[in-house]
């Protein structure tokens, strides 16, 4: 019993031992592999994958992958130049299998995709990552009658919300595009981080913002696995991650009218006066806000349409010409496959004498202009 002992001892003191120096190689670099790397010009790319023949870099700003070299132990390597300052995602290529980078936990949600990220640090995207007094974000559930289903919403309050419980606060309502939910704003817009930033420089005015979830057949984000609503026409429940719109998508704006808007005014601290509201959205947020303003002209007093996959009609825009608002914001990329939607939306403001900024970017359909926009439209709120 006795030797079992020394010898059970024995084995302890060597596993710790060999646990300490490995945490100790690892405290001094040792071995230990880094990705992404990023220098003053370059970023490079690393993976340990010793079974692979073959191993690629799919960066996010190249048409093409970069072929990646096997050095020392397996690791595969691949340098490459900087592109300029913004969020940027990126993958591996194994063998012609897409993986994703292991040593890199900076990841956003793209409906089921994954995407690892670099933020290249500059002037556009200082107000990306974490500002050093911080909003909160977390989830609410309210109940649609109009769609018959209870549905989950994202809230941004801003640092300093719980510490005042007399304070009230105006709204912004951000929407977001076609296969997103209502995290995208939080996960690939950073909404959050950008809010952080302007509000601590003083640059946009403490605001909570609402990210509701566009999808009028979904209670929650996909991933939650929650059933979804019957599309209309049919009696069986769409299949999970479903984004079925059809006649819906006007219901979903009555309900983010009549439901949402009203359920935040009871539930947060918030300031309910037209002047201190405001919406905005991408791609079918973008036309889900153009119907929001027309069919609900009073409702909010900023606007701001992003390469918006709607239409606003001469009678929309003369009605919320005649209930007046504060500032109006259409924004798209020139390469952006609705950029002729958005001149004819920029004609049809201008024709019907709306006042408005236009504001043209490069770029296509892409989250980098999303972001960009949000960065150009929070400091105008509210003033």
């Amino acid at each position: 019993m006795k030797k079992i002992f020394v010898i059970l001892s024995s084995m302890l003191i060597l596993a710790g031992s060999a646990m300490a120096q490995e945490w100790a190689n690892f405290s001094r670099g040792g071995d230990a592999v880094v990705s992404p790397e990023l220098s003053e010009t370059s970023v490079t790319f690393r993976l340990s994958a010793d079974y692979a023949t073959v191993v690629k870099v799919q960066p996010s700003w190249l048409d093409e992958p970069v072929a990646m070299t096997k050095g020392e132990k397996g690791v595969w390597s691949a340098t490459i130049d900087l592109p300029y300052p913004e969020i940027h995602t990126y993958h591996f290529l194994v063998d012609g299998v897409k993986v994703n980078d292991p040593l890199n936990d900076f990841i956003q949600r793209d409906g089921t995709s994954y995407l690892n990220m670099i933020c290249v640090p500059g002037e556009r995207s200082e107000n990306y990552m974490e500002a050093s007094k911080r909003g909160t974000v977390s989830y609410k559930w309210y109940d649609s009658k109009i769609l018959g289903i209870n549905r989950r919403v994202t809230v941004y309050t801003p640092y300093g919300y719980d510490e005042n419980p007399k304070k009230k606060y105006p709204v912004l309502y951000l929407l977001h595009g076609a296969g997103g939910d209502e995290e995208a704003w939080s996960s690939m817009g950073r909404a959050a981080q950008i809010l952080d930033n302007l509000i601590e420089k003083g640059l946009a005015e403490p605001m909570i913002v609402v990210m509701p979830n566009g999808n009028p057949t979904q209670q929650a984000a996909g991933y939650m696995k929650i059933p979804q609503a019957r599309p209309q026409g049919t009696t069986q429940a769409a299949p999970q991650g479903a984004r079925g719109q059809g006649g819906r998508n006007n219901n979903y704006v009555q309900s983010l009218c009549e439901e949402i808007v009203p359920f935040i005014e009871s539930h947060y601290r918030v300031i309910a006066k037209p002047e201190k509201r405001a919406i905005a959205g991408l791609s079918m947020g973008g036309g889900h806000t153009l119907t929001a303003v027309s069919n609900y002209p009073s409702l909010f007093d900023y606007i701001c349409a992003m390469s918006p996959a709607g239409t606003i009609t001469a009678e929309g825009a003369a009605a919320l010409k005649k209930d007046g608002y504060k500032y109006f914001l259409l924004a798209c990329g020139t390469s952006d496959f609705i950029f002729e939607r958005t001149v004819n939306n920029e004609k049809t403001l201008t024709e019907q004498g709306l006042e408005h900024e236009y504001f043209l970017s490069d770029g296509g359909h892409v989250w980098a202009n999303w972001r960009m926009y949000l960065n150009r439209l929070a400091p105008k709120l509210f003033k």
